[in-house]
């Protein structure tokens, strides 16, 4: 009987002189990098693990994770949106109750904007924006920076191009929300502490006036005329209308229990018509209907959500679940969410950019 041992011989001759090799081993398919498309991009900061989780919003593939700095929060693309701004902070995260005294001492050398590029897909610029930046804003024509500093009670003005603070002017307790209004002329400043909303003059380089608007406000959105805003009040669970013109406040939408629900961020819809609303420890992200003010719907969307975006077209919400690490994915038309992705730790803000 032949042995398979002189069966064998033959063939692996005949490789060698026919010069075959063994077969390229085959890549797992779990190794492979995402395929990409040309939809547009889902930008993720992440408070803890101190970087951007990247999103193609056709597939919903996590396309990079890009490192940033410590505790990155606030992010705004500047108007061409070829760049997207970074609040960076090395003060240590707290409550709102801690005792100061108990945390690490800050990293002041980690405190600044970072400046993403968004063709290179990375960070090439740390620019100082004062002590402990949390929220900012750009001014109309992108070449200034209106930061709010938390420590300082201050907001500071610095211009792009030569990184320097131009101006700087005091505010009310742990300054957080910065907004441009519409015309570009004044900055809305919100004060968690005082409870208050300081309205600045980047020009003039002074506050021209403060007033009141319930407690812990953190985020403002303008109707596109500037005739009205919306302001948070984290601890009365409401969201406040503000009078504009007249700069004062003229109503507040209970969202429900104070306490229970905790606004967060507004947004409005391309339209105007709709205001979302992101709820913290409430879960959910509420939507306003802005001719009448009344609430006409929410959604849950996982715990403590804060940062919250829209598609370009506004059919598509997008929330930012801290304790989760993941976004929600909202359709706006049937107000449920379709998917959830993972992000990084602790995802704080999120914006979506057309490539």
């Amino acid at each position: 009987m032949t042995s398979l041992k002189h069966l064998l011989l033959p063939a692996c001759m005949i490789a060698c002189y026919t010069g075959c090799s063994s077969p390229a081993p085959v890549q797992p398919a779990e190794n492979k990098a995402p395929a990409e498309s040309t939809a547009f991009r889902i930008y993720v900061t992440n408070e803890v693990s101190g970087d951007m989780t990247v999103i193609d919003s056709a597939t919903y593939n996590v396309i990079a994770t890009v490192p940033l700095g410590k505790r990155p929060r606030g992010i705004h693309a500047s108007p061409d949106r070829k760049t997207i701004y970074v609040a960076l902070s090395g003060s240590p995260i707290a409550g709102p109750d801690v005792d100061e005294s108990t945390l690490p001492p800050p990293d002041k050398s980690a405190d600044g904007i970072g400046v993403f590029d968004v063709a290179q897909n990375k960070i090439v610029r740390v620019i100082k924006g004062g002590s402990d930046p949390e929220n900012f804003d750009l001014s109309k024509d992108g070449t200034q920076l209106f930061i709010s500093n938390e420590d300082d009670a201050a907001v500071s003005v610095v211009d792009i191009a030569s990184g320097m603070v131009v101006k700087s002017a005091k505010v009310g307790e742990q300054p957080e929300g910065v907004k441009v209004t519409p015309d570009g002329k004044l900055v809305y400043v919100t004060s968690e502490e005082t409870g208050t909303i300081s309205v600045f003059d980047p020009v003039a380089g002074k506050i021209l006036k403060t007033f009141k608007v319930g407690h812990r406000p953190r985020s403002v959105a303008f109707l596109p005329d500037g005739s009205r805003a919306y302001v948070n009040a984290e601890n009365d669970g409401t969201v406040v209308v503000v009078d504009a013109v007249k700069q004062k406040m003229i109503q507040a939408i209970s969202l429900g229990k104070p306490g229970t629900i905790k606004p967060m961020a507004v947004l409005l819809s391309p339209d105007a018509s709709k205001l979302f609303v992101s709820t913290g420890r409430g879960h959910q992200v509420f939507t306003i209907d802005t001719a009448t003010n009344k609430v006409v719907g929410s959604v849950e969307v996982g715990p403590r959500p804060w940062g919250i975006a829209l598609s370009p077209d506004g059919k598509t919400l997008y929330s930012a679940n801290g304790p989760s690490n993941d976004i929600s994915v909202v359709d706006v038309a049937t107000n449920a969410v379709v998917r959830k992705i993972k992000a990084g730790g602790s995802p704080w803000g999120v914006i979506a950019l057309d490539r």
